[in-house]
């Protein structure tokens, strides 16, 4: 009986172990900071020029139209 205990604690053990292992496997999975670090840049530079094309005179002075059509509508 002792040997049929010690075998499947043994057992419990391995599996926890090797769960833990598989864990420690997917967390690594993921990006790595120099990889962050180009999706950052990417980001930025994205939001630079989505800020330009927004802000430019015709883009601007249509989503003010936009706007002002809105408010002056009748309800």
């Amino acid at each position: 009986m002792y040997q049929a205990v010690r075998a499947r604690l043994r057992a419990l053990v391995c599996g926890a172990r090797a769960a833990r292992r598989r864990l420690s496997a997917r967390r690594d999975a993921g990006m790595v900071t120099s990889e962050y670090a180009m999706g950052i840049v990417a980001a930025v530079a994205f939001a630079v020029v989505l800020y330009k094309v927004v802000t430019s005179g015709a883009v601007s002075a249509e989503l003010q139209g936009i706007v002002k059509r809105a408010l002056d509508a009748r309800m």
